[in-house]
């Protein structure tokens, strides 16, 4: 974001990507079609686009066009105030489909930057509305993701109201690692993407809150912490955090 961002033309590729022969398609595309209905899908997918470490998929007021399926890398979604604070509105990653902001005005309301060197699969938005009326199985998922943002957004909505800052970091740390897990990767190490900051923004914390209840969680022997590698080594004690009614 430091004047680093490259035009979208020098980043697109002309490399045909087949969603049936993806690893992620069980995560970012419905299961159960047969080969005509993924041979359809696969129309979907015009093309590949990297994108590099800082630099944006889409800025807050541009045209939308396209939704983008995260194929490998992690991605940060923000908006920036009238007094040019930067507010983190949520983190994603490979398996998750990105975009969906622009579909309510046809404007992009946010900025989704890469956290790392990043590629997607660009799906125009008129392609998937088309084939949505002609498979029904991708209009169904079509409109679960977009339920999912609004489950979210009420999620978050609840940890910035309601929670405490160690509650909320459980809570995040949970779901990242639940997020993770369905990718077939550890369900107790994570490397954060993001840095304190953007979690502090992103959970209405300060960035010394943030540190203090990670080196809460570091001195209970809950997780253990080098940079921005995690180890949960407690994850009931992290859950009791997050939800003591159930404990």
């Amino acid at each position: 974001m430091n004047g680093h961002i490259m035009q979208p033309a020098l980043n697109l590729e002309t490399i045909k990507v087949a969603c049936s022969n993806c690893n992620l398609r069980e995560l970012c595309m419905p299961v159960g079609f047969n080969v005509d209905e993924m041979k359809r899908l696969d129309e979907v997918v015009e093309k590949r686009r990297r994108v590099k470490q800082g630099e944006l998929l889409f800025n807050s007021g541009d045209t939308f066009t396209s939704l983008y399926a995260i194929r490998t890398g992690f991605f940060k979604t923000c908006v920036t105030s009238e007094d040019g604070r930067e507010q983190v509105t949520g983190f994603q990653m490979a398996g998750e489909i990105i975009g969906m902001d622009g579909i309510v005005s046809d404007r992009h309301n946010c900025n989704a930057v890469a956290l790392e060197d990043a590629e997607v699969c660009v799906m125009p938005f008129a392609t998937v509305e088309d084939l949505s009326r002609e498979l029904p199985a991708l209009q169904r998922h079509v409109h679960k993701i977009m339920s999912r943002e609004i489950v979210r957004e009420n999620s978050v909505m609840m940890l910035l109201g309601n929670m405490r800052a160690e509650e909320r970091l459980a809570a995040f740390l949970l779901n990242l690692l639940q997020r993770l897990h369905a990718r077939g990767l550890s369900q107790s190490e994570l490397v954060l993407r993001m840095t304190r900051e953007e979690i502090g923004s992103y959970l209405g914390l300060k960035l010394e809150t943030v540190s203090r209840a990670f080196s809460k969680f570091s001195e209970d022997g809950i997780i253990e912490v080098k940079q921005r590698y995690v180890k949960v080594l407690e994850p009931d004690a992290l859950k009791k955090i997050f939800n003591p009614q159930t404990y």
